[in-house]
């Protein structure tokens, strides 16, 4: 699959997310009043400008847009920028025209989530950058920040790479504490069989002992969990192309171009989504 795949976003997903996330946030930020702007004339027309201060990915234009719609439905947004480009320090992204303190009342709202998707988004391209010539897929993982999970996985597909499951009841998922309850790599892969196809299910192996045994059983696609680069070239080796192989584990920026050179066909990284750097925004306005 090409890296620079278009999105594959479910768009009711997507759009029950961004609801979610303005309306909470809103709701938080302002209840019912923004007591500062309710000092200020009411009927001042402002013209807003929302400036990058770092190179950046442009990611969370639907959540602003959203934001102030609902905040003040003849409140405008232009952007100067499309979804996922690149901008880079002191551009304009976009020009907000409209009620002067119904403005106010959005600017930290939306710079939020613009701070917050557009860092998860370029962290993702780097990232992903970095093992582009390699035949590695890069991956998040469910380490999200709570009530953004749609939120910073859209993002992650914004920076080019790929999303893993989205909850436990999007996939199946094995790992080290469900195989504790039942004792084994094989056994658990054969009550797995009996409810689902093995092509549908994911099992995370720790040692070069069980991932033999998962890869002996039958198992497609295959989590090997802090392995050394020793050990991930060597499975892939005798893996032959049987299962899609993913690691993870300890992976960063520094790193990364090691573990895409054994080869693996999967490299997840929760860093994408939850050790996030925000990007830097500034809104300055003005009477129009």
């Amino acid at each position: 699959m090409n890296k620079n795949k278009k999105l594959t976003f479910n768009k009711k997903l997507l759009q029950e997310a961004i609801k979610i996330n303005v309306t909470a946030a809103i709701n938080e930020d302002l209840k019912k009043i923004d007591k500062t702007s309710e000092i200020l004339p009411a009927k001042t027309i402002g013209l807003a400008k929302i400036q990058v201060k770092q190179v950046a990915i442009l990611c969370g234009s639907p959540w602003v847009d959203y934001c102030f719609h609902q905040i003040d439905k003849n409140i405008r947004v232009i952007w100067h920028f499309k979804e996922g480009s690149k901008i880079q320090t002191g551009d304009q992204i976009c020009t907000i025209s409209g009620n002067y303190n119904r403005i106010l009342m959005g600017e930290r709202i939306a710079i939020n989530f613009l701070q917050t998707l557009s860092g998860t988004a370029s962290t993702s391209n780097l990232m992903n950058l970095k093992i582009k010539r390699y035949k590695a897929q890069l991956f998040d993982t469910r380490k999200t920040i709570p009530g953004l999970r749609v939120a910073q996985k859209y993002a992650v597909q914004i920076g080019g790479a790929f999303n893993q499951r989205f909850g436990l009841y999007d996939k199946v998922l094995i790992k080290e504490n469900h195989i504790k309850s039942i004792g084994s790599i094989s056994q658990i892969l054969k009550i797995a069989k009996k409810k689902y196809s093995l092509k549908d299910v994911q099992i995370e192996v720790e040692t070069f002992k069980e991932f033999k045994e998962a890869l002996e059983f039958g198992a497609t696609n295959i989590l090997l969990d802090n392995f050394s680069l020793e050990g991930l070239t060597k499975a892939v080796q005798i893996n032959k192309k049987k299962a899609v192989l993913e690691a993870s584990g300890n992976i960063d920026i520094n790193n990364i171009i090691d573990f895409a050179k054994t080869k693996v066909d999967r490299i997840s990284i929760g860093a994408l989504t939850k050790n996030i750097k925000a990007v830097d925004f500034s809104m300055s306005i003005k009477i129009k």
